[in-house]
């Protein structure tokens, strides 16, 4: 089995004016968190070229806010040109919130292979973590994308109050889409966030995995944010549920496993590391 490893880049942190409750870039909640407009280009071609030695195959450019404006569409495609030209054979993630048509075929010239921007959770639930915009604007972005000629990745969080079958719903609305890769991110808790500070056990996890890879069998099921918190050194359970992709390094606010000792783990399993996504 072949496991597919992506980096993540915050180039634009602790920005955003919108109020998802499960979030600690938006701005309302006042989290203890790094926050700056735009990270220095050359400081992301740094980080790009770190992650292809960790053997990442993808690389994630991820702004905070609701969406992408002129300023936010000029950053990442200047961000996008220059990592292609110095690390040519990585795999370029946008995530930058709803986006027009357009804007994502902007995004497309100028480097960007894929798009991720997550349902987060399902239809019926959604009003209860967010006010300030809809989850149809995230599934229409999605629906964008995919016109657009990029790769869609998207997914959700799991553990934010939602019960069993607004799981379930979450699992089919993803599906709906059909995209090339499913994250699937487990809560994790701050005190500056207005939830239930706790997140989902492992067993359950495990079952979400399962029931996200006998829905979508060709996806790259990935398993993101929370892996370590809701796993620990147990990690490799999330394999052999279905999971075939992981986040290597730190996520956006939080901080993930060093590289290094992921793909030690790996190794000593016998996993295969992907060179390519279409591989």
């Amino acid at each position: 089995m072949k496991v597919y490893l992506c980096a993540i880049s915050n180039i634009s942190s602790g920005v955003c004016a919108e109020d998802c409750k499960f979030c600690t870039q938006s701005t309302k909640y006042h989290a203890d968190i790094p926050r700056y407009k735009y990270k220095p280009i050359e400081t992301i071609v740094q980080e790009a070229k770190k992650a292809k030695a960790a053997k990442a195959i993808g690389f994630c450019l991820v702004t905070a806010g609701r969406g992408i404006d002129d300023k936010i569409l000029d950053f990442v495609t200047k961000a996008a040109y220059a990592v292609k030209k110095e690390v040519p054979d990585i795999s370029l993630i946008g995530c930058n919130g709803t986006a027009t048509l357009e804007q994502l075929k902007e995004l497309k010239h100028a480097g960007i292979d894929n798009y991720n921007h997550n349902l987060e959770s399902a239809k019926s639930f959604y009003p209860q973590i967010c006010s300030t915009h809809s989850w149809e604007e995230r599934y229409q972005t999605c629906l964008n994308a995919k016109e657009a000629g990029l790769n869609l990745c998207t997914g959700g969080i799991f553990g934010l109050g939602e019960s069993k079958a607004q799981q379930d719903e979450l699992i089919e609305q993803i599906a709906s889409l059909e995209p090339m890769s499913v994250p699937l991110n487990f809560f994790h808790p701050n005190p500056a966030l207005p939830l239930e500070q706790k997140t989902v056990d492992p067993s359950t996890a495990l079952a979400l995995i399962r029931q996200t890879r006998k829905k979508l069998p060709k996806a790259l099921i990935m398993v993101a944010g929370g892996r370590e918190l809701v796993f620990g050194k147990r990690w490799p359970a999330i394999l052999e549920a279905g999971a075939n992709a992981i986040v290597i390094g730190d996520y956006l606010t939080t901080k993930g496993e060093k590289p290094d000792r992921d793909l030690l783990t790996l190794q000593n399993l016998g996993y295969e590391i992907a060179t390519s996504c279409h591989e």
